[in-house]
């Protein structure tokens, strides 16, 4: 590959690079996992840059690679052994003065999106992202009536299982 398209594929990756960040966050569970996992991202990211024709924004091609990859990473991984978070049992001291209500609430919505399915778990992201149906619909490669309804869908799963 020629210079110009390296460079212009590095500067694309920093700039964008907190997508990837972001899905390797609800894939994984712990800092060695989301670091293979973006590794594995930017691999898979560079292989098919080639083949980028521009048709859509560079952002979204970017999330339809790294949901793939992290679809396909995550049903393989699902085969092997189930083991613990470390975090989920790590006992922490907290100062009185600390406020974490909105860091507990994060790590219960989290909690509660990696209980969803592979797509939902997409989909979810993208809406967090205020992406608009139609940019959801592009990325996940569904109808942007069928985003809406599984969406609406999912709100009602993520209720539930927050309220239980």
């Amino acid at each position: 590959m020629n210079k110009e398209l390296e460079h212009t594929f590095v500067s694309n990756l920093e700039k964008h690079q907190n997508i990837v960040h972001k899905i390797c966050r609800i894939y994984t569970n712990d800092q060695a996992s989301h670091n293979d996992l973006f590794q594995e991202v930017t691999i898979q990211l560079w292989k098919a840059y080639p083949k980028f024709r521009g048709d859509a924004k560079f952002s979204t091609w970017m999330y339809r690679v790294a949901l793939n990859t992290a679809i396909t990473l995550y049903r393989k991984k699902k085969r092997g052994i189930q083991t613990q978070d470390y975090d989920s049992v790590h006992f922490r001291i907290t100062a009185q003065e600390y406020d974490d209500e909105e860091e507990q609430q994060l790590k219960l919505m989290y909690t509660a999106v990696k209980e969803l399915n592979d797509i939902d778990k997409a989909l979810v992201f993208l809406y967090l992202e205020d992406k608009n149906y139609k940019e959801i619909s592009e990325t996940l490669g569904i109808s942007e009536v069928n985003a809406r309804v599984k969406m609406n869908r999912v709100k009602t799963k993520l209720k539930k299982i927050l309220n239980p």
